[in-house]
C-alpha cells in the first residue's frame, strides 16, 4: 500500500507553523507563553483552548480535545492522518510524493483522479449554466428564487442548472478535451442500448432540464448530484441521482456534511433532514449544524459520518404518519451506532423546509428548541397512542420500543428508558426487563445460528437474582490496553472479563507511572548531576521496576528507541505520532493550564519552579512508585498467607512480608510520609 514517505512527513511538520494553522479557523491571543481562543470544537463563553507554540501543541481545557498540527487538521477536518499530511503540505507548498505503487495501484487512482477532474468540471458549467445562460436564468435560477434562496446560498453549495438537450454536457466536455469514458463512468453521460441491451453507439446526458445539486464528499470534492425536474407534467422521477461510481458511494455520502461539519462541532448537534432543501433553506435560516439523508435510507457508513463531529443528533419530521414510521428504523440504527437521538415533529402537511419559510428562522428555533425529545419517548408515545385500545397491539408496541431500546449501547440510558417506557405503558418495570431479556436471549441465539445478528446490548440482571456468570474469552492486548488507560469495564468494550487472567493496574499505580513518564517527556535533557541527565536517572531507576500500564509502558519504550538513536525524547516529535492514544497522552503531559504570573517577579516574589527542583521531582516520582510496587507486593504476600495451608510455605512467606516491610518503611522514610495503606 502506497504511503508518504518518512521524509516527506518529517518536512510536512518541520514547516507547519502551529499558530498559523490553527489560526486559519480561530482568531488568538497571546496570554504569556501561550495563544488562546475560544474552543473551535464546544460552545464556551470564556477561552478554555490553547496552542502552545515552543511544544506545538493546543490543548482545550474544555472539552479535552488535545494535539499537535497534524492533530488539530484531523480534528477540524474529520479526516484521516494521511489527509491531514496533505492538507498541510498543500498549504505549505510541499510536493508529496507518495512512495511506488503497483501498476495496476497507480491505473486505480488515475482513474478517481480522472472521475473527479471531470464530475468538478460538470459542476462549474451547470453552476455557470444557471447563472449565465438564458435557460437557466429563467427556469432554474427562477425557481431557486420562488424557493427562498438567495445567492450566497446558491454560491456556497454551488447550485446548478442542465439545459433541456440531450447531449449539451457531453458536447461541451468533449470539445473541452475532456474523455468520454470518464463522463460515462461517473453517470453524467448514459449509453443507450437495443431492444437486446446491446450498445449501439449512442450517448446522452443523464441530467436534462434540471436544477442540479452538487454533492461533497467530507474533503469537499464533488462525487456526485442530485437533479430535480421542473417540468410539471414529466413522467421521469422528480429526483435523480447520479449512481454508484468509484469516487460515489451513497451509503457514505451525507448531503451538506461538508458544509456542515465545522457547526456540528461547535454547536454540538447535527440535525438530520430528508431532502436537499431542507438543507439548503435551514443552512440559509442560520442553522449551519444540518445535513440530509437524501430521501435514502440511513446507514451504518452515514452514521459513522455523523459520529466523527458530534455523538448528538435531532433527526427532524414532517407530520406524515406513514414516513415517520418507515423511518423508525434508521433511528433505531442510529442508537445502535451510539448516538444521542432526539426527534423534532413538524405539523401536518409541513417539512423543515416549507415550515421554516412559513414562520422564520427566530420562530423555526423555537420551534426546535421547545418540541425536541428523545426517541425512546417519541416512539413510546407514537406506539402507544395508535395501540391504546387493543391488548394485542398494545403487546406488540412495547415488544417494539424494547427491540429500540435494546438498541443502545449505555447500560444507564437502558436504564432511564425502560422506566420511561414502564410509565407510559402502565406496567411494571420488572415485567418489562424479563421480557427485555427474553429479546436479548432470542437475539443472541439467533445470531449464533447464523440467522440474525444480536442486540448491542447485553440483558440485564434481574432484582434481586444472582445472574450466572458469561462465558469468559481472552481480551486483546489493544481491549487491555484501553481497560488499563480509560477505566473501561470489559462490559463496555464488549466483552465477558476472564476473573483470573487479567489483572487491572489500580489507579494508584498509574498516578504514579504517569509522573514518571511526564518527567521523562519534558526534562530527559536536563542535568541533574555532572553528566547525568534526567532521562538517564530515571531509565537507570527503572531497570528493576517495569511501568505496567500498558500505554505508559508503551512511552517510555518510545523514550528509549530515541536515545539509542541518539536523540532526546521530544515533545514535538511524539505529538505527531501515527498512534492516536499516544498522541492525546502527549498533549495531556505537556500542556498546563496555568502559567506563572510575571507579577511575582515584578513584587520580587521567588516562586521555585519544577525545572529548578528536578532533582527532587524525579526522586518523589520514583519513590513512590517504588513504594506502590512494595505494597502491591505486600498486598499480594498478604492473599497467599491467607491461602496457604503448608508449614513451611507460610514462613517463607513471613520472611518475605518482613522484607518487603522494611523496604515499605525506608521508602516511606525516605518520602518524609507516612502513605497509609489501601483498605
Amino acid at each position: 500500500m502506497a504511503r508518504i514517505p518518512k521524509e516527506t512527513v518529517d518536512q510536512i511538520i518541520h514547516h507547519a507553523d502551529i499558530v498559523e494553522v490553527v489560526g486559519d479557523f480561530v482568531p488568538l491571543k497571546r496570554k504569556g507563553q501561550n495563544m488562546w481562543a475560544c474552543c473551535p470544537f464546544h460552545h464556551e463563553k470564556s477561552p478554555s483552548f490553547s496552542v502552545a507554540p515552543a511544544k506545538g501543541l493546543y490543548k482545550c481545557f474544555g472539552c479535552g480535545k488535545a494535539g499537535g498540527v497534524v492533530q488539530f487538521i484531523m480534528d477540524i477536518e474529520g479526516t484521516s492522518y494521511v489527509e491531514a499530511l496533505k492538507y498541510l503540505a498543500k498549504k505549505y507548498g510541499i510536493d508529496v510524493q507518495e512512495e511506488e505503487k503497483t501498476p495496476e495501484q497507480q491505473l486505480a487512482q488515475n482513474e478517481k483522479d480522472s472521475q473527479y477532474i471531470i464530475s468538478s468540471w460538470a459542476k462549474d458549467h451547470y453552476h455557470k449554466l444557471l447563472l449565465k445562460s438564458d435557460e437557466g436564468q429563467g427556469i432554474g435560477l427562477s425557481y431557486l428564487r420562488q424557493r427562498g434562496l438567495n445567492q450566497t446560498t446558491i454560491t456556497t453549495f454551488e447550485l446548478g442548472y442542465s439545459l433541456d438537450q440531450w447531449d449539451d454536457l457531453l458536447k461541451t466536455a468533449e470539445h473541452a478535451g475532456y474523455d468520454r469514458k470518464y463522463l460515462e463512468k461517473t453517470g453524467l453521460v448514459v449509453t443507450r442500448t437495443d431492444d437486446a441491451g446491446q450498445d449501439t453507439g449512442r450517448r446522452y446526458d443523464r441530467f436534462r432540464g434540471r436544477v442540479m445539486f452538487p454533492i461533497h464528499n467530507i474533503s469537499g470534492r464533488v462525487v456526485g448530484f442530485g437533479a430535480r425536474t421542473l417540468k410539471p407534467n414529466d413522467k421521469t422521477a422528480k429526483y435523480l441521482n447520479s449512481p454508484e461510481s468509484e469516487i460515489y458511494h451513497k451509503s457514505d455520502i451525507l448531503y451538506g456534511l461538508y458544509q456542515a461539519r465545522q457547526a456540528i462541532r461547535t454547536e454540538e448537534v447535527c440535525y438530520l433532514v430528508e431532502g436537499y432543501l431542507d438543507v439548503l433553506s435551514l443552512h440559509q435560516g442560520g442553522i449551519k449544524n444540518v445535513v440530509a439523508s437524501s430521501g435514502t435510507s440511513l446507514t451504518e457508513g452515514q452514521i459513522r459520518l455523523i459520529k466523527r463531529y458530534s455523538d448528538n443528533v435531532t433527526v427532524l419530521y414532517d407530520g406524515d404518519a406513514a414516513g415517520i414510521k418507515a423511518s423508525l428504523r434508521g433511528v433505531d440504527m442510529l442508537l445502535e451506532g451510539g448516538l444521542n437521538v432526539r426527534v423534532v415533529l413538524f405539523p401536518d402537511g409541513d417539512d423543515p423546509d416549507s415550515y421554516i419559510r412559513k414562520v422564520g428562522d427566530q420562530r423555526f428555533q423555537e420551534h426546535l428548541d421547545q418540541q425536541s425529545q428523545d426517541f425512546i419517548s417519541f416512539k413510546t408515545k407514537l406506539v402507544a397512542r395508535e395501540a391504546a385500545q387493543d391488548p394485542v397491539k398494545k403487546a406488540e408496541a412495547i415488544r417494539d420500543v424494547l427491540q429500540s431500546i435494546a438498541k443502545v449501547p449505555d447500560p444507564i440510558k437502558r436504564q432511564v428508558f425502560l422506566q420511561q417506557t414502564s410509565a407510559a405503558f402502565s406496567i411494571d418495570e420488572q415485567v418489562l426487563i424479563t421480557e427485555y431479556n427474553k429479546l436479548v436471549r432470542t437475539a443472541s441465539g439467533k445470531a449464533a445460528g447464523g440467522a440474525s445478528p444480536a442486540p448491542a446490548s447485553p440483558a440485564l440482571p434481574t432484582p434481586g437474582r444472582q445472574q450466572p456468570a458469561a462465558p469468559a474469552r481472552p481480551l486483546s492486548e489493544e481491549e487491555e490496553a484501553e481497560m488499563l488507560m480509560y477505566g473501561a469495564t470489559p462490559e463496555e468494550l464488549g466483552s465477558a472479563a476472564p476473573t483470573q487472567e487479567v489483572e487491572l493496574v489500580e489507579d494508584v499505580l498509574a498516578v504514579c507511572e504517569r509522573e514518571i513518564v511526564r518527567l521523562l517527556l519534558l526534562y530527559a535533557p536536563q542535568l541533574l548531576q555532572p553528566e547525568v541527565t534526567v532521562a538517564h536517572y530515571i531509565l537507570a531507576q527503572l531497570e528493576e521496576t517495569p511501568l505496567r500500564t500498558p500505554i505508559y509502558a508503551d512511552l517510555l519504550h518510545l523514550c528509549q528507541e530515541e536515545m539509542n538513536e541518539g536523540r532526546w525524547p521530544d515533545v514535538r516529535h511524539f505529538i505527531q505520532h501515527s498512534r492516536g492514544d499516544i498522541r492525546a497522552l502527549v498533549s495531556d503531559l505537556a500542556t498546563e493550564k496555568y502559567e506563572l504570573s510575571p507579577n511575582w517577579s515584578t513584587h520580587q516574589i521567588y516562586v521555585p519552579r519544577e525545572l529548578d527542583q528536578l532533582q527532587i521531582a524525579c526522586d518523589n516520582a520514583l519513590l513512590r512508585l517504588k513504594k506502590e510496587t512494595v505494597q502491591r507486593e505486600l498486598d499480594q504476600l498478604q492473599q497467599e498467607l491467607r491461602d496457604a495451608t503448608d508449614p513451611a510455605a507460610v514462613d517463607k512467606i513471613l520472611e518475605a512480608l518482613m522484607l518487603y516491610k522494611r523496604l515499605d518503611n525506608e521508602l516511606a522514610s525516605h518520602l518524609g510520609t507516612v502513605i497509609p495503606r489501601r483498605a
